[in-house]
């Protein structure tokens, strides 16, 4: 069974940092595409930045490039998300995400960032004050 949990959520300041963590298990790590997305009350989701086992990249969403860095520990299935120079607007549920290959295929990092992955992690809630 695939599982994922993200964790290191809470409240900080504007301007402040936070790291969450991600772990998984049920899968084969290094084959699956992995993300970090959030959701908003009334908003829709957003990807936020995704490791593509396609061309092992990093891709990340014009809102949060140059303050986020998602990073991977293949050894212990765990990927993270440092959150730097957070904003009010960063203020979120976020959660973890993964996605098996396709038949001989990955799709793009940016579709991934737009519509999602297959399997959807508990999140862990993110407030930014002003």
């Amino acid at each position: 069974e695939v599982q994922l949990q993200a964790s290191g959520g809470g409240l900080v300041q504007t301007g402040g940092s936070l790291r969450l963590s991600c772990t998984t298990s049920g899968f084969t790590f290094d084959d699956y595409a992995i993300g970090w997305f959030r959701q908003a009350p009334g908003k829709e989701r957003e990807g936020l930045a995704c490791i593509n086992p396609s061309d092992g990249r990093t891709t990340y969403a014009d809102s949060v490039k140059g303050r986020f860095t998602m990073s991977s520990d293949n050894a212990k299935n765990t990927v993270c998300l440092q959150m730097d120079s957070l904003k009010p607007e960063d203020t979120a549920v976020y959660y973890c995400a993964a996605d098996p290959p396709g038949t001989s295929r990955y799709y793009s990092s940016s579709y991934y960032l737009a519509y999602g992955m297959h399997y959807r992690g508990k999140g862990t809630q993110v407030t930014v004050s002003s």
